[in-house]
């Protein structure tokens, strides 16, 4: 049995072929669209991905169990349509499900970029992205990881030529707008959540202080402190329209 690609999109023809290009020689390339007004389809279409529909949706995630369900192959690498994998990481990927000794999932390092810099800060940011088929359940919230029945192996961060590359390089108007559909979309994955006022002062500042500090962002420059700050910006947000979402209850 070999191993589908499945991709969840929705208007991804910016780097869509690039992904397509990197796995193109896999079994099966399944492509779960969610109705894109792009050229996505034309580009999946050009490289023979099988394609199935979902409904439109502000994140992904909800999509996720159907997609891989749907796949045909007990074994799936699952990318985001701006992912791409190295031919190191195909092979890698090979071998561990031909020689899986009990293992059923593999969590891969990413390498993600902001404003044309590689951030050491996000780094390994580990993604769950290849498992089998019949070993994985995604809960439909944002953010969310997947629940895996049986064993883990962790790809080392040092083994860097075996991370996926993140393509994503989103303007800060782009980052802002996702960060307030996200933290809107963190309410129903946290409800029942209660949040003190320590949290709330603390949980950000910790945010800050993991990616500037332990993380070394502090290397990255002044894109180092514009990311960190982001990020802990993001943790306020979630928390604020928490507190809101309480109030209004």
């Amino acid at each position: 049995m070999g191993i589908s690609v499945v991709i969840n999109t929705y208007n991804a023809a910016l780097h869509l072929e690039k992904v397509l290009e990197s796995v193109k020689d896999f079994d099966e390339i399944l492509i779960c669209d969610m109705h894109s007004s792009d050229s996505t389809l034309e580009i999946a279409r050009k490289y023979n991905c099988n394609i199935i529909f979902h409904e439109k949706i502000s994140f992904v995630e909800p999509a996720r169990n159907f997609a891989i369900q749907s796949a045909k192959n007990d074994w799936i690498l699952l990318l985001d349509a701006d992912e791409v994998i190295t031919t190191d990481l195909k092979a890698k990927l090979y071998q561990f499900k031909n020689n899986q000794e009990g293992n059923t999932a593999l969590a891969i390092p990413r390498k993600n970029y902001f404003l044309g810099k590689w951030m050491r800060a996000a780094y390994p940011d580990y993604v769950y992205r290849f498992f089998r088929k019949d070993s994985i359940a995604w809960p439909p919230f944002i953010h969310s990881k997947p629940e895996i029945s049986g064993k883990v192996v962790k790809i080392s961060p040092q083994e860097k030529n075996l991370a996926l590359e993140h393509l994503a390089d989103d303007s800060i108007l782009v980052i802002l707008e996702k960060n307030n559909t996200y933290s809107t979309a963190e309410i129903a994955k946290r409800k029942g959540k209660k949040v003190s006022f320590g949290k709330l002062i603390y949980s950000p500042f910790f945010w800050f202080f993991k990616y500037y500090f332990i993380k070394k962002g502090f290397l990255d420059g002044k894109e180092g402190l514009i990311f960190a700050t982001l990020k802990a910006q993001y943790k306020f947000n979630t928390l604020a329209k928490i507190i809101e979402s309480e109030s209004d209850a």
